[in-house]
């Protein structure tokens, strides 16, 4: 009855013999709950091939998803400052330089060069929404207007990738000013003939919705984005009413009119190509058969 107790070999292993799975090696879809290996996922765009749930990801991950690496970083050496010498429940200078060493970022908005084909090259500023939110200060606002000025002279395409809480309020007016900086540095580009494409991701809200996210020749979203200025809840207060269903997805925006199209992530880099190629009154490149 030896086997009740479990004494003969190799009916039991030692734990300190079993062998762990690493971390990170799979991933779970927040909406779905399937599982899928990490390495899939990220060769799908953070896209959820189930569900087709958008990941959120930030900057560098959408640099590699149009250049892979592809690719040159501009104005890196653009800094933040306190003008107004903020407090709140900490001090902005202390909280500023919390989110530089958590995020490895020096603020909200990076801005990149690259090529999405052989003969496409594109200047992308994207906004990421792991610095304080994505809010946009004046940082964020030179940041743009550098990448217009950039994309002006090299007459090189652009496309801004909007993910954002809304103006950070700890800049106030030296925030909300970015608004006007960034649609007069767009309008000198439309002169120029040259090509914007805004990217509206989730969430894209406030004074960034209300200024650069809705000014290009053509504004895509991903789908299910959060897209509007107030945020829900404010909106039913002042009105008084409930709101339709599904109100400032990407969807309903496309529906009423304030978008052009919604686009995969997973097509993205195609997408664009392709807008791109036409905006330019360039031929698209031929592929073997």
């Amino acid at each position: 009855m030896s086997w009740y107790k479990r004494v003969k070999e190799g009916i039991t292993t030692l734990t300190s013999e079993k062998k762990s799975v690493p971390d990170g090696l799979w991933h779970k879809c927040s909406r779905c709950k399937k599982t899928f290996l990490t390495e899939d996922h990220m060769h799908n765009a953070y896209v959820c091939p189930n569900c087709n749930y958008h990941d959120k990801v930030g900057s560098h991950e959408y640099f590699e998803i149009l250049f892979g690496e592809d690719f040159v970083e501009l104005f890196e050496n653009i800094m933040p400052s306190d003008p107004l010498h903020f407090k709140d429940t900490k001090e902005y200078s202390k909280r500023l330089k919390e989110s530089q060493e958590k995020s490895g970022m020096t603020d909200a908005m990076r801005v990149a060069v690259g090529n999405l084909d052989t003969d496409m090259k594109l200047v992308v500023a994207c906004m990421d929404f792991g610095f304080i939110g994505g809010s946009m200060g004046s940082v964020v606002g030179e940041k743009i207007a550098r990448a217009i000025d950039y994309a002006r002279e090299n007459r090189i395409p652009l496309l801004i990738i909007s993910k954002s809480g809304g103006a950070r309020m700890m800049e106030a007016a030296f925030s909300l000013m970015q608004m006007a900086k960034t649609s007069a540095k767009l309008a000198l580009l439309g002169k120029a003939g040259i090509p914007y494409i805004s990217l509206l991701t989730d969430p894209t809200t406030g004074g960034v919705t209300a200024s650069f996210a809705m000014l290009g020749d053509v504004n895509i979203a991903e789908p299910e984005a959060l897209i509007g200025f107030a945020g829900p809840r404010v909106i039913r207060e002042t009105i008084g009413k409930d709101l339709p269903k599904g109100f400032q997805s990407s969807e309903f925006v496309l529906e009423h009119g304030f978008l052009d199209m919604i686009v995969n992530r997973t097509e993205l880099k195609s997408k664009l190509n392709q807008l791109l190629h036409v905006m330019m009154k360039n031929p698209l490149p031929k592929t073997e058969a």
